[in-house]
């Protein structure tokens, strides 16, 4: 067999099993990545690599060699579930890098922070004065947590006694001109009603639209294939 031919079919193999592996794995790998979990995800990343392209190297055992790092990532992901201790070994603690509005010197240098590392990752919690904030808790995703200090933190409705009204989640009724009848269904809709709206702005056709979203205080907002036009329908009336 030619060897690009087998190259192509270990790559077939070792894509699906991959993926086959994350999803196993789980959405917490990525939406909690911490530092191990990232050494775990490429490791297991550059053995599906061998796998697809070291022709020489035995298939079974690197596929083999895979299914044992998933296995025990899976493994220690839910033995961390039980073992609290268990898990802050694996995984790390949160560390409180500014306490009291007081920077943490030691804790800097436990995690191996500059001052101008600090002040960037405060920047892209758009904090530029270190003096507004009262906690920033360095976390073991990498990410850091910020808390204002009172008097810097921005007024709220409920600070000024204001009522508002319930803000939910949008519906997408229609996406890339076609229409989702059990998104409709759920808002207790039918297609004649949106029919009727779509006729006030003269659209005849759904599948002239990229994106018809419907806000949960009756505002229908519309988004026409044609790059330029938008309409927001107000339902209510």
């Amino acid at each position: 067999m030619p060897i690009v031919l087998v190259v192509v079919i270990r790559s077939f193999v070792s894509f699906f099993l991959l993926l086959l592996l994350v999803k196993l794995i789980g959405k917490q790998q990525v939406t909690q990545l911490t530092y191990f979990d990232y050494i775990v995800g490429i490791t297991i990343g550059s053995i599906a690599s061998t796998l697809s392209v070291q022709v020489n190297e035995n298939s079974w055992s690197t596929m083999a060699g895979m299914i044992v790092w998933a296995a025990l990532a899976v493994t220690l992901a839910l033995i961390g579930l039980k073992s609290p201790c268990l898990r802050k070994i694996i995984e790390g603690v949160p560390e409180a890098l500014i306490q009291n509005g007081k920077i943490r010197h030691d804790a800097l240098r436990k995690n191996k922070l500059s001052m101008e590392e600090l002040m960037s990752m405060l920047r892209t919690k758009d904090v530029f004065n270190i003096d507004d904030v009262e906690f920033a808790v360095f976390e073991p995703s990498g990410k850091l947590s910020v808390l204002l200090k009172s008097q810097k933190k921005p007024l709220t409705p409920q600070d000024m006694n204001i009522s508002t009204q319930y803000n939910g989640m949008p519906t997408n009724i229609i996406v890339d001109g076609v229409l989702d009848i059990k998104a409709l269904r759920s808002v207790n809709l039918t297609k004649a009603w949106l029919e009727f709206q779509l006729k006030k702005m003269n659209i005849q056709k759904t599948e002239d639209i990229f994106l018809a979203q419907l806000d949960t205080q009756g505002n229908l907002y519309i988004d026409m294939k044609d790059n330029k036009t938008t309409y927001i329908i107000s339902t209510k009336t």
